[in-house]
């Protein structure tokens, strides 16, 4: 059966593309879904007309986010931690902490755009990529401090 995919679906194809699936597929799982429709000569003409609208999205959403990657590409965070004497930090830094901290700066960044592979557990400064859009990755400069250690209250003399 030839169809016409609605969305992007890993191995079979990209919005738009006419593929060829097998019946059960295509009544049990991708019509119902809406995941695509059946290519008669007015769904492809429909198609096109999605498709151009969806590349001129697509052109918006990405010129956004180049701006949007320029800027986070000259932001830089500070995040302070406790840590040991030797460099490691007592928790970690995760993708969470690094999306308020962006958050603070003015930058609205969803913690799962941000793609970081482990959680920073080290003290230093680290380049972190934040995929904004699916050919747009900034990355952002991460400093993990030490918490300054409070000075101990000194022992009251007894005069």
């Amino acid at each position: 059966m030839q169809l016409i995919l609605r969305e992007d679906i890993p191995n079979l194809g990209r919005r738009g593309t006419v593929v060829e699936v097998r019946d059960g597929y295509a009544r049990n799982y991708l019509l119902p879904r809406k995941l695509a429709m059946l290519a008669t000569t007015g769904n492809r003409k429909v198609a096109e007309q999605e498709m151009a609208a969806a590349l001129r999205r697509e052109a918006h959403e990405k010129a956004g986010a180049q701006q949007l990657a320029a800027m986070l590409e000259k932001a830089s965070i500070a995040i302070t931690r406790k840590a040991g004497e030797t460099g490691t930090l007592f928790g970690s830094v995760t993708s969470m902490d690094l999306a308020e901290a962006l958050e603070k700066l003015g930058y609205q960044i969803d913690r799962r755009k941000i793609a970081l592979e482990d959680p920073l557990k080290q003290l230093g400064e680290f380049q972190v990529p934040v995929r904004l859009h699916r050919e747009v990755t900034a990355h952002v400069t991460v400093q993990v401090l030490a918490e300054a250690a409070a000075p101990e209250p000194e022992p009251e003399s007894e005069s």
